[in-house]
């Protein structure tokens, strides 16, 4: 069985987010081998490990050919990383210069991944790589010598467990073909015009859990949300958050909606509608999470898991929060058995009054 090679791919555009010269240089990269995924707006994840028999080149010289073809084609130098898995490609092509190659074999995985500081190892945002460093963390070596138990005492389990991984240069992710939706949304209207924040309230816990859902079901992360309420006189407000981390789980959407909503100050509006928006969508393995989840987070993640399992066997509405309990009725669609309650979200933020 061959081994696994990812190229990543990036793009030196001369304007930044020219979607116009992006979606040519797509193309140039699906002539080389059909398995691209493209991560907007000036890179791409090429599996090349079909390929190489096709072309009968090595990997360095598929990426020679890719960076000719973009420069005559389109005048665009690209910057091209060859690794065993996507993350390591992806920190490769960080470190390389622009319009050169860098190729890593698994036997020097090590060497290179080692001296690395912890802030350029996936998932390792500015908070945790200050939380690692000062427990005398700096190098990515540092925290692959770490045992596994003392990682998880300081960023909990799963995230201990993945950061473990990470710095022993595993990624099992793969390169996902599939185009993805630019947004998805939402809306709830209510039967009559809404007066009671704690109504407002349900109604942005309910749109999170069906956004949340739906983008876990299309493997999907959303980069931001926006949110619109619709009012008696037809008037209507919108704000928009970008989020700190792109995320597909409810928590965290139903948190930033909470917070549009604050910024709305609403007083003694009368609302007919609130709508909620995920945009700047990416897919769900693209996405970056900051490696310091707590027992909390964990725990909300796995009955986020539980609820998803339910969904996909008995169908939406078969687990609710607590917090949607009087509009259970209404939010099952007539489901038997939908009379299970789970906390969504801690009181303090998810049923404030």
């Amino acid at each position: 069985m061959n081994q696994r090679r990812i190229l990543h791919a990036h793009f030196q555009l001369p304007h930044p987010g020219d979607t116009d010269l992006y979606t040519p240089l797509l193309a140039v990269a699906e002539d080389i081998t059909p398995r691209v995924e493209a991560i907007p707006p000036d890179a791409a994840h090429l599996d090349i490990t079909g390929a190489l028999r096709y072309w009968n080149r090595g990997s360095e010289g598929l990426a020679a050919l890719l960076r000719l073809r973009t420069l005559a084609l389109h005048g665009v130098q690209t910057t091209c990383a060859i690794a065993p898995n996507r993350m390591l490609a992806t920190m490769a092509a960080a470190a390389t210069p622009p319009g050169m190659t860098t190729v890593i074999e698994t036997a020097d995985i090590e060497r290179w991944l080692r001296p690395r500081p912890v802030a350029s190892l996936y998932g390792v945002g500015p908070a945790t790589a200050g939380k690692l460093r000062t427990y005398g963390l700096h190098t990515v070596g540092d925290v692959a010598d770490t045992p596994v138990p003392t990682l998880i005492r300081l960023f909990g389990a799963a995230a201990g467990r993945a950061l473990h991984a990470h710095a022993h240069g595993q990624d099992p992710r793969t390169v996902q073909t599939q185009p993805i939706a630019k947004s998805l949304g939402a809306e709830r209207a209510f039967e009559h015009d809404v007066l009671d924040p704690a109504e407002h309230r349900r109604a942005l816990l309910s749109l999170a859990e069906e956004v949340g859902a739906r983008l876990r079901d299309g493997e999907q992360a959303a980069g931001g949300l926006a949110l619109s309420v619709r009012y008696a006189d037809r008037s209507s407000s919108t704000r928009s958050r970008t989020l700190a981390e792109a995320s597909a789980h409810t928590r965290a959407i139903a948190t930033t909606a909470y917070e549009l909503y604050d910024l709305l100050a609403l007083q003694r509006a009368r609302v007919r509608s609130i709508s909620l928006r995920a945009h700047d969508l990416r897919p769900a393995a693209q996405a970056v999470q900051q490696l310091t989840l707590g027992p909390s987070d964990d725990r909300a993640l796995a009955i986020e898991a539980v609820t998803d399992r339910a969904r996909a066997r008995y169908g939406p509405g078969t687990l609710r929060p607590a917090a949607l309990a009087t509009s259970t009725q209404r939010a099952s669609n007539g489901i038997p058995g939908a009379k299970t309650f789970l906390p969504a979200l801690p009181p303090s933020e998810g049923n404030r009054p």
